[in-house]
């Protein structure tokens, strides 16, 4: 009984030395400005910037035809007519303060909503790779984190062929 326990201890222990672990790293930003598909994101964010530097523009007409008015009839006005009309050019003011404030999260909001379906296709293409190639760990090159990473582990050009990505005549990161 204690030759068994003994042979199953060993071969548990010969298993799990047999079970090794394949790290690789990607870097999905690098992927992702090599897509054809970015084109059409960055006219996206470019279209959508002009509608912001509209919108803004808009606020800022509106604010100086407020303070032109209020100047050329601050001496008209009453007192209760001054005190509205310079509490709507605070507001507009303010108005546009936060607006500008808001503008770039606004526009790296539509950045991640355009980028979304590209960063699934790397995803399954990545998926893809590391069930072909019986990688455990991915590690992402482009986080800060990564101190080192020899390159044959490196499965960014992979997984840019396996999105049909051009890869000859590209150095890597």
């Amino acid at each position: 009984m204690k030759k068994f326990g003994l042979i199953i201890t060993l071969l548990f222990v010969s298993v799990i030395a047999n079970a090794q672990t394949k790290t690789g790293t990607i870097d999905p930003e690098f992927i992702l400005s090599k897509m054809p598909e970015i084109t059409e994101v960055n006219t996206g964010l470019e279209g959508y910037n002009t509608e912001l530097q509209g919108n803004l523009q808009e606020s800022i007409s509106s604010y100086e035809t407020l303070i032109a008015d209020y100047q050329e009839n601050n001496s008209a006005l009453t007192e209760e007519e001054r005190k509205e009309k310079e509490t709507q050019i605070i507001g507009l003011e303010n108005e546009i303060k936060g607006f500008r404030q808001k503008a770039s999260v606004m526009l790296q909001m539509k950045r991640n909503e355009l980028t979304e379906p590209l960063y699934q296709q790397i995803d399954a293409a990545m998926q893809k790779v590391i069930q072909a190639e019986g990688y455990t760990h991915i590690i992402n090159a482009g986080g800060n984190s990564l101190a080192f990473a020899a390159e044959q582990y490196d499965i960014t050009m992979l997984v840019m062929e396996e999105l049909g990505i051009p890869t000859e005549n590209i150095e890597e990161q």
